[in-house]
């Protein structure tokens, strides 16, 4: 490979490839390293709202309706009570397996001119280059997209940083024909199950909570709908777990180097939202790098982070709280127009300060429910 480029992108995961390819999309010549190789996995939830679909697709992205499953809204489920919303303006999500989805987004790179260089170990950087053990790849900017434990993060002094509490997420997969069209999430005493279909036979089943030693088949104790839903099917991956919390840092820049994705801060993976952060802080990170300087990512990033923040502390307040869990579910069953529009906040058809409003609805609903 060449021994310069423009842009070198840290860590080949979903968020380092879409940084790859919207850098190359604005003509810059764009290197890419991880040291492991596709198709990566990761534990999460596997259901794409629609913002993600609508980012994918400046990205030059398209799921085949044979690699994924429509998903057309949220539904609720709590002690017996269920509150179902479509999303806005008929528009419509998708389940995927993460491995499909990174093998597409690395096809997409391969073929945008992006150099991929897998099973590659970064040692370090410098203000103007990059170095891969012994080699020295001179370059204009770095980007780190390697993970919540960044080590370009902390190379680059970026790691002041606040943390909320962590969470444990464990998810497998089963091979059932899907139920629905929603994303399920169901809510228990002190954790939250989720469901989302990724293919035509195939769902995906995610726990988190606060306990570390909490498995799905002890979790799905808790979930009965649910664990009477998958009896019927058989188990078609082994478990894998992750650790999931909010995660806001000072600054997501310095010099010539950014972050993006999980190095850049995370939110709580109860909002579902991880990918469609990661890929819009992509395009935005490239019209940075295409004017020239970065300081205006650090406002774009904060833009970004501001809604899916908002719900994840929003959907956190009804967590170990089965009553208010309760008496919420009920207020989205009475009034289904504030759901709707939860739900539509949630997915950025709202803007943030329509929070304000709806919040002080349901808090209203609260009251009297």
């Amino acid at each position: 490979m060449s021994s310069s480029t423009d842009v070198f992108v840290i860590g080949g995961g979903p968020a380092g490839l879409a940084a790859a390819i919207a850098a190359r999309q604005r003509g810059f010549r764009v290197v890419v390293a991880d040291s492991a190789e596709p198709p990566i996995d990761k534990a999460c939830g596997e259901g794409l709202m629609p913002d993600a679909l609508g980012a994918l697709e400046k990205l030059g992205i398209a799921i085949a309706a044979g690699d994924s499953h429509p998903l057309c809204g949220v539904r609720f489920l709590s002690s017996g009570l269920t509150a179902d919303a479509p999303f806005p303006e008929a528009r419509q999500g998708l389940g995927v397996r993460r491995t499909t989805l990174h093998s597409l987004m690395a096809e997409r790179a391969r073929v945008a001119g992006v150099d991929l260089l897998w099973r590659t170990v970064v040692t370090g950087i410098a203000s103007d280059a990059v170095f891969l053990g012994g080699q020295k790849i001179n370059v204009r900017w770095i980007i780190g997209a390697d993970g919540g434990s960044s080590r370009v993060r902390r190379w680059a002094g970026l790691c002041r940083c606040r943390k909320g509490t962590a969470r444990y997420a464990f998810r497998r997969h089963y091979r059932i024909a899907p139920w629905t069209d929603r994303m399920e999430v169901y809510w228990g005493h002190d954790s939250q199950a989720y469901m989302a279909a990724v293919g035509s036979e195939q769902v995906c089943v995610a726990v988190a909570s606060p306990d570390p030693t909490l498995r799905l088949d002890e979790a799905l104790r808790s979930f009965p709908v649910l664990r009477d839903r998958l009896k019927t099917g058989e188990i078609a991956t082994t478990e894998k777990g992750s650790v999931t919390a909010t995660c806001s840092l000072k600054r997501v820049c310095s010099g010539n180097v950014a972050l993006i994705g999980d190095a850049s801060g995370t939110v709580d993976a109860i909002t579902g939202e991880g990918l469609s952060l990661s890929f819009n802080q992509a395009i935005a990170l490239a019209d940075c790098l295409r004017a020239g300087y970065l300081s205006h990512y650090q406002q774009e990033h904060r833009r970004l982070a501001l809604r899916p923040t908002l719900m994840a502390r929003l959907m956190l307040t009804l967590d170990g709280r089965p009553e208010l869990q309760r008496r919420t579910l009920q207020v989205f069953r009475k009034r289904p127009e504030i759901f709707r529009r939860f739900v539509a906040l949630h997915v950025g058809s709202l803007p943030p300060q329509s929070l304000a409003l709806d919040g002080i609805t349901l808090g209203w609903g609260l009251l009297t429910a």
